[in-house]
């Protein structure tokens, strides 16, 4: 494995330079190692390696994207072998594992969770009164008429950004006065 990596070390180094056949000479000879490692990673995940062309795709994309942040200094096939690694990674998380379970089978089981606390309505427009009137405006539409920001805005003849901004400020000044109560 030295020789190798001093070999693909060297080719890199001449690829950096602007050497395009010694790029396409480190391609050919690093492609197989890497799709024997991907199969090899999918296969000890418990997945099927029919997804290692496209691992080994996405790894020599990110080398070709990536090798000007490769260390000159430093040996090749760590640095290799880590995006190998991520890209391995990468592909696992976006297969994952779902098991589907029917929430009927339990049904019976799960607790029922307690209802949530609600203030009166009239505490709940005294609140609002004390906020100026374009927050209160959008608290009221999105919060109590649970209406959304789109129609918020609209309804309200505002940017979708300048409802959010209110909404926020809104909160936070509710949030700070129940805090002082």
């Amino acid at each position: 494995m030295r020789g190798r990596d001093d070999e693909w070390t060297d080719l890199m180094r001449s690829a950096n330079a602007g050497d395009s056949v010694a790029y396409h000479r480190l391609l050919k000879s690093v492609t197989p190692v890497l799709r024997a490692g991907a199969r090899q990673g999918l296969s000890r995940a418990g997945q099927p390696p029919d997804q290692a062309e496209d691992i080994v795709q996405d790894i020599l994309l990110a080398v070709h994207l990536k090798r000007h942040t490769w260390d000159a200094n430093a040996p090749f096939a760590p640095w290799l072998f880590a995006i190998a690694r991520n890209k391995l990674i990468d592909a696992l998380r976006r297969r994952g594992r779902r098991v589907f379970v029917n929430i009927d089978d339990f049904a019976e089981t799960i607790p029922s969770e307690p209802p949530a606390e609600t203030l009166p309505t009239v505490e709940i427009s005294n609140h609002l009164s004390d906020l100026p009137p374009r927050q209160r405006d959008v608290l009221r539409s999105i919060a109590v008429d649970s209406a959304s920001i789109k129609t918020t805005a609209s309804k309200l003849s505002m940017t979708e950004g300048a409802v959010r901004v209110a909404l926020h400020r809104g909160l936070a000044s509710l949030a700070a006065k129940l805090r002082k109560d």
